[in-house]
């Protein structure tokens, strides 16, 4: 476990209820269909004021088609304030919550799941009853946690046949590190192809993250280069079947998506953002809230390269793109990742990490600040800043771990190597340093305490013959911190396919103060983007900084790309890059 606070939001227990309609219970169904029985799982997440509801409602009757319609009412001053998966109004202390319009049918012994947040003062207490489409599910109900410390109501002995069943803590509350004491999942479509490269079993056996790059990977295609024919429930079930203790996803689908590169545009555009919830967001929220991988911890990696673009890739910036300016000002960005943190947010065994780029990146105090900003913009878009569990850096990049000959405030020859070209007055050197002064500054502007930073070392090892054993001895900076680097790309800004590139540190939890876990969130050998143009149904274009013959802009001080050749897709497998990142692993293989 990190050295640090525990999280306010993991302090309460989940309640829940089970409530079944009786034998007598009259169906009052709406079109052709008729309930004739119903049961809830009602749980809470709360806080001193507040709390975050989620909802699972079965139906045991006769399949409905013509819509569902779920109704309680509170004993207190509950009000809810925002909700997802369901249309939720609330009448004084009733409350009523519709199907939303992609799951109107309910089949027999069928299941839909729904959140929301609300506020409270006094006592949370949990409903008594709830009504499917006008039939009661009628049974026991256990108090809410705030109700007796006990869990037993007041007045009614512990453990009596009358008394409601006691408050008791779900396998899915939320725990402060979700890596820590558990193994992660091995993709096995990942696993096959690295094993079907020579030598790919030695590191087969590592969790990586599932990519979820494009609707139709929700369920699975089998037209795609770039995912595989798995879907998010095959993984889950996957999941489960390996007895693991957490999963990962990267939740990457954003209207406009990536406005500054090419090679990883996307499906939807820069007007998309009601698809991008409707179609994206609540169907992947649907699947993960499902009670069967309750016992799993579902980690969502959300919207890498986005929110920084907002910042870098702007206005008279030497980057900004039409796209960025586009998505900046109609706040697809920002309001989509807090629709995605406020649905995924919700669930009690979920854990948003937020992208925030890489010390090549934001490094410099003109991007640092403002880009710790906007994150909290996005965050308080989602209804509260503790949907955000934590944040990744380094995601599909590059950066160096530590650089363990020099840091930023060496000095050669009286010159500090914050004047090397190669560092350019950036403030980090690193990768750790970076990520844990950054978790500082977002605490410091009002995120929880407790939150967490993940590092992707999934290709950061820079090991192999080219690795420098020992700082330069020269007396001039540039060559000085040239010699001396771990890091061996042309220039920092470099992202795609890079050339010497080798497997970092891998994956382990809570591994420094204020780090989560170093993780593997790209699956080492999947591709940056294509050395050429290469036709496709993924909306995937082409980016001349993964044309090995490139020689660059101002976002890369107008240096070669580094790129390798040959290179295909985004996400599609390339052998040759996972050979070479096996070469050049460090620690070393």
């Amino acid at each position: 476990m990190r050295p640090i606070p525990t999280r306010a939001r993991a302090l309460t227990a989940a309640a829940a209820v089970s409530i079944m309609a009786g034998a007598g219970a009259v169906a009052v169904a709406s079109s052709a269909s008729a309930a004739a029985g119903c049961s809830v799982n009602y749980s809470v997440n709360q806080w001193s004021n507040g709390f975050t509801g989620n909802v699972t409602v079965t139906n045991l009757g006769d399949a409905i088609s013509g819509g569902w319609r779920l109704t309680w009412s509170y004993a207190g001053n509950q009000t809810i304030t925002q909700g997802w998966s369901a249309t939720i109004t609330q009448s004084g202390q009733n409350v009523t919550a519709a199907n939303p319009s992609w799951a109107a049918s309910l089949a027999t012994n069928g299941t839909a799941n729904f959140g929301f947040n609300a506020n409270y003062s006094g006592t949370n207490t949990a409903p008594t009853s709830f009504s499917l489409n006008g039939t009661v599910c009628n049974g026991g109900v256990p108090t809410s946690p705030s109700s007796s410390p006990s869990g037993s109501p007041s007045g009614s002995p512990s453990g009596s046949p009358s008394a409601s069943p006691s408050t008791s803590t779900q396998p899915g509350t939320k725990v402060d590190n979700p890596y820590a004491g558990v193994r992660g999942y091995v993709n096995p479509e990942w696993k096959a192809k690295a094993e079907s490269v020579s030598g790919g079993n030695r590191v087969s056996n590592n969790p990586t993250a599932v990519w979820i790059d494009r609707i139709a990977a929700i369920n699975g295609s089998t037209d795609s280069s770039s995912n595989g024919a798995m879907g998010v429930r095959a993984h889950l079930d996957a999941a489960l079947a390996q007895g693991v203790g957490y999963i990962q996803f990267v939740i990457y689908n954003l209207p406009g998506r990536d406005c500054a590169a090419l090679a990883s545009n996307g499906e939807l555009g820069v007007n998309d953002l009601p698809k991008y919830k409707t179609d994206y967001i609540d169907p992947i929220a649907a699947i993960q809230s499902d009670a069967k991988y309750r016992s799993l911890r579902i980690i969502n990696i959300v919207e890498i390269d986005s929110l920084p673009n907002l910042v870098t890739n702007v206005g008279s910036q030497a980057g900004a793109t039409a796209t960025c300016d586009t998505m900046k000002a109609n706040g697809g960005y920002v309001q989509g990742i807090g629709y995605a943190l406020q649905k995924l947010g919700a669930l009690g065994n979920t854990y948003n990490y937020v992208d925030a780029a890489h010390h090549g990146w934001i490094g410099w105090d003109s991007n640092f600040n403002p880009t710790a900003d906007i994150m909290l913009e996005a965050a308080r878009a989602s209804g509260n800043v503790r949907n955000v569990h934590g944040f990744i850096t380094n995601t599909a990049n590059y950066s160096a771990l530590r650089e363990t000959n020099f840091n930023i405030n060496t000095s050669v020859g009286g010159t500090s190597v914050r004047q090397s070209k190669w560092v350019d007055w950036n403030f980090y050197v690193d990768e750790l340093t970076f990520a844990q002064a950054f978790r500082n500054r977002l605490v410091s502007i009002g995120f929880d305490s407790g939150i967490g930073m993940l590092i992707d070392t999934s290709r950061n090892g820079w090991g192999g013959s080219a690795r420098p054993t020992g700082a330069s001895t020269s007396t001039n900076v540039d060559t000085f911190v040239n010699e001396s680097r771990i890091d061996r790309r042309i220039h920092a800004g470099n992202w795609c396919n890079q050339a010497g590139a080798g497997l970092g540190e891998r994956p382990t939890a809570a591994p420094a103060t204020g780090i989560d876990a170093y993780v593997w969130v790209k699956p080492p050998g999947e591709s940056d983007g294509s050395s050429k143009l290469i036709p496709n149904n993924e909306g995937k274009g082409f980016d001349q900084m993964c044309d090995p013959t490139y020689s660059g802009n101002a976002r890369n001080g107008n240096s070669m790309s580094g790129a390798l050749d040959g290179a295909p897709i985004s996400g599609a497998w390339f052998a040759a890059q996972f050979s070479q990142l096996m070469q050049n692993a460090y620690p070393a293989l």
